[in-house]
């Protein structure tokens, strides 16, 4: 009895705050702060984001870069996250970013809030197109499908399959390593694996080559921003939405550390050239190592996480385009914005993102160099969404109203980090990856920056700005409660 006492009074606690921000309770709150972070940690998910580009990184760098890139992507992402997480806190709403950055700018902050949104959004459209479309190839449109079905299905379903896949990860993750620590007859020495350097990038420059190789890690984390957008979901939303920031890019730190440094010990030296002309070059090191059959078994666990992975990309994407459009930023968002009555899920939404996961991913049919396009694009376009709230943050100073989660008196230099190191990976990611550079192997990513940018501040500058005035009150106390008992009923 006390239990449901409890759970009651959080539940109003977060439906007042939910309120004081401008929004109704639409979305039904089911999420438990575990699966809060379990949507991060899954997105984020290192046995598909890791093994993904494990190709690139031995191309570019190596073993080197590949076992000591991660550790110091990770550190500087944790404070990418924590600066983001103190936000959350003031601000648990599912349009997150955006949101942020129109409460927090000093002035024109629908302007700020649109392109916040805009990058957000076309961000993690390109995150879930990446992640299915490693796992998938040519069945790429009907696992897009398969997640979609699995999101209308309602919150409850997928906050338990959130909880499985971490499981599924962390046991994935002691699996594999297990298997390639005491399998393969030999292994690849220790001085190899810390210190060797790879470089079949063209480029002289070994530091630069080193520089370029981060974005293995880079890529893997990203998406943990899905805390934020599941907060109207999530009970003790306030805390259990930077929690799940936080916590899912640690744990993802030490797991995907783990990981990265059991498969590189696999490496057979005299195979390395077969490595990286493979399709998936850690399921060819696997053969190697341990045979065909056990590559194979191994490469199901991968798959299963990827499955895991993209089901809540599409979560999370579904509920910033339910939100963004909840505020009338995108075209028809009428219709995206609508909520399913009887599984309190932003169906139409779901379906967008799976839809325009798709069309992203079309151009590989034409250019394979697309798929890298892609994955740049979710780097670029949700770093740059993470560090605009940060950014105004550090510009309110001591304005800011600190929610219950929060840095105290490191926020300043957390902050500051973050946003230096969003700068530079924005500029380094835009930089040629091989030589001699030709149409086959140019980095589309600055073409797609521009693109977004140009899109964003014509659309803004032609239409938007006579519209789009950021997040709306939805209404009174008494409408907002009107709204809930409608959905409820």
């Amino acid at each position: 009895m006390a239990d449901d006492t409890a759970a009651a009074t959080t539940a109003s606690e977060d439906e007042r705050l939910l309120h004081e921000l401008g929004y109704a309770q639409e979305l039904r709150r089911r999420m438990s702060g575990f699966s809060n972070f379990a949507v991060s940690f899954t997105i984020i998910s290192i046995l598909s984001g890791c093994l993904t580009l494990y190709g690139y990184g031995m191309n570019t760098g190596g073993p080197a870069i590949i076992v000591w890139g991660w550790p110091i992507v990770g550190v500087m992402t944790l404070f990418v996250g924590l600066a983001m997480a103190e936000v959350c806190s003031s601000f648990p709403t599912a349009g997150g970013l955006y949101y942020w950055a129109a409460k927090l700018a000093p002035k024109n902050g629908a302007a700020w809030s649109w392109f916040t949104g805009w990058f957000n959004f076309l961000g993690q459209v390109a995150v879930t197109a990446g992640i299915d479309f490693g796992a998938a190839f040519l069945i790429f449109a009907l696992v897009l499908m398969a997640h979609g079905i699995m999101n209308q299905f309602g919150i409850r379903l997928v906050a338990l399959l959130n909880d499985v896949s971490v499981w599924w990860h962390i046991l994935g993750v002691l699996i594999i390593v297990a298997v390639l620590a005491f399998v393969p007859s030999k292994h690849a020495s220790t001085t190899y694996v810390f210190t060797n350097i790879v470089n079949n990038t063209g480029w002289h420059s070994t530091f630069y080559v080193l520089l370029l190789g981060l974005l293995l890690a880079q890529y893997t984390f990203t998406g943990y921003d899905a805390s934020a957008h599941m907060t109207e979901e999530t009970h003790s939303a306030a805390r259990s939405g930077p929690r799940g920031i936080v916590m899912s890019i640690l744990v993802s730190l030490i797991a995907g550390w783990v990981l990265l440094i059991g498969i590189t010990f696999a490496i057979q030296e005299q195979h390395y050239t077969l490595y990286t002309s493979a399709l998936v070059p850690p399921a060819q090191i696997w053969a190697t190592a341990i045979g065909d059959t056990g590559a194979k078994l191994l490469l199901l666990v991968v798959i299963g996480a990827q499955l895991f992975c993209g089901m809540s990309s599409v979560t999370a994407n579904s509920r910033m385009i339910y939100a963004f459009s909840r505020d009338g930023a995108l075209p028809g968002s009428n219709l995206w914005h609508q909520v399913n009555k009887r599984t309190r899920t932003p169906t139409n939404a779901i379906w967008l993102a799976a839809a325009g996961a798709l069309i992203l991913g079309l151009p590989y049919l034409w250019n394979s160099a697309a798929y890298a396009a892609v994955t740049s694009i979710a780097v670029i376009g949700l770093y740059i969404a993470y560090v605009m709230p940060t950014y105004l943050r550090l510009r309110q100073g001591e304005n800011f109203k600190r929610g219950p989660w929060h840095l105290g008196r490191w926020s300043y230099v957390v902050g500051w980090i973050a946003v230096i190191w969003v700068v530079f990976i924005t500029i380094l990611f835009m930089l040629p990856t091989a030589s001699p550079i030709g149409w086959g192997n140019f980095n589309y990513t600055v073409i797609a920056v521009i693109v977004v940018l140009g899109f964003a501040g014509i659309y803004w500058a032609v239409s938007a700005k006579n519209w789009f005035t950021g997040p709306k009150v939805q209404g009174t106390a008494e409408e907002l409660a009107a709204i809930e008992r409608e959905l409820s009923a």
